[in-house]
């Protein structure tokens, strides 16, 4: 909860500012081991709705959490105490907000809450999985430990989902390009052809009829059609905020060919990847299960994995449970339960995430070899076809004179 707060320092000199804490009396402490005279704490959930507004766009980059893991770990391994360890990374790290956060995360440290409760409390930054992690750490007395299995499982993570992304960034700039053009083409070359072609008096293809009425339609009501495009995409970006609109872009996604096939492997990398960090850092199977159901970031396989957790609980092998889910493939199934059955769950985990990931780097490999070349031809034909369906009565006219 914020609480904002009136404070002046031993110097007479006046504070004002908020503070993040789980009660009145936990802020007052941090305060107070700051070297502040409290004069008033009070709720501040309320705030201001403008900075509340900007906060949206508050971000951490992975690669920061990345670098901030190691300097834990490697802080950590020094036997630099933990305070000390926050109150130097939240003063040198560069990037505003993470700054920010891990100040309040060092005062609700200061104030007595564990690490794992203090970095909780900011989950937009530190995930869930990250913050069991963290958990297991303190409960194991391996906290450098754990912060290396992040840093490690962070820059898999980072590097497959930027390549997935890099992907899809290409055919979408062709996409957007192709209607720009036509869009102009449209709006300003076509209206100039269709004052010669009504000139002549010539009868007109229906094709070229559909195109004059296209764009006259871009001419006259481009406006509207506009507000109308622009209310749709907000209507649907609302929509697939929604459970319903959620759940169906999930199975849409993965029934898309061959771009369903992509993204199913590298749901399965996150999960063998996710499950083998979290075993191997000595997580219970449930908990694993629990975390990477809220990380995975797709309804279809947490669904796969809350059913599993069921079964777990039920005394059922993770393997059995797997080998019922159409959406888990065979192969990882028997390689689950040649893990349970040697005892090497983890590191048959951490075999599959490898497989999956190297099948998912060859499928975006084969898929960018693919686009470029079609998405030229594409829109070199629908270009060509706009203008041949213009051009071409065009040129029956002169070839007829």
């Amino acid at each position: 909860m914020l609480f904002k707060y009136k404070a002046t320092t031993k110097d007479g000199e006046e504070r004002n500012g908020s503070i993040d804490a789980i009660s009145v009396d936990v802020a007052i402490g941090a305060l107070q081991k700051r070297a502040l005279i409290v004069i008033s704490v009070e709720s501040g959930e309320a705030g201001d709705l403008l900075k509340r507004f900007l906060a949206m766009f508050d971000s951490v980059k992975t690669k920061d959490v990345v670098i901030l893991s190691r300097q834990l770990a490697t802080l950590f391994e020094a036997k630099v105490s933990v305070l000390d360890t926050f109150k130097l990374l939240s003063s040198e790290t560069e990037n505003p907000v993470l700054r920010k956060k891990l100040s309040e995360v060092t005062d609700d440290i200061q104030s007595g809450i564990p690490i794992s409760a203090a970095m909780g409390k900011h989950s937009a930054v530190f995930s869930p999985f990250y913050v069991s992690l963290i958990r297991s750490g303190e409960e194991s007395g391996k906290l450098s430990e754990s912060f290396n299995y992040l840093a490690d499982y962070l820059e898999r993570q980072y590097a497959i989902v930027s390549k997935v992304k890099g992907a899809l960034i290409y055919p979408a700039f062709v996409v957007v390009s192709f209607i720009v053009v036509m869009v102009l083409m449209l709006v300003m070359v076509i209206p100039r052809l269709a004052d010669i072609l009504k000139e002549t008096g010539q009868a007109i293809p229906l094709y070229t009829k559909f195109v004059l009425w296209l764009s006259s339609l871009f001419v006259n009501y481009g406006i509207f059609i506009l507000i109308l495009f622009i209310i749709g995409c907000v209507g649907l970006w609302r929509f697939m905020l929604t459970d319903a609109g959620k759940a169906i872009f999930n199975s849409v996604q993965l029934k898309v060919p061959y771009v369903g096939t992509l993204y199913r492997r590298f749901y399965l990398s996150r999960i063998a990847d996710n499950m083998d960090t979290l075993i191997t850092a000595g997580v219970s199977m449930v908990r694993s299960l629990e975390v990477t159901a809220d990380v995975v970031g797709n309804d279809i396989y947490k669904k796969v994995l809350t059913d599993a957790i069921a079964g777990v609980k039920g005394g059922n092998p993770l393997s059995s449970i797997f080998s019922q889910s159409k959406d888990v493939p065979k192969i990882m199934a028997q390689m689950t339960k040649i893990g349970e059955e040697t005892g090497n769950l983890g590191f048959v985990l951490k075999t599959m995430a490898r497989f999956y990931k190297r099948e998912v780097d060859t499928a975006i490999d084969t898929l960018i070899a693919l686009i470029e070349p079609m998405m030229i031809i594409f829109l070199g034909v629908a270009v060509g076809l706009l203008l041949v369906s213009v051009l071409g009565p065009i040129y029956n006219i002169t070839a007829g004179i």
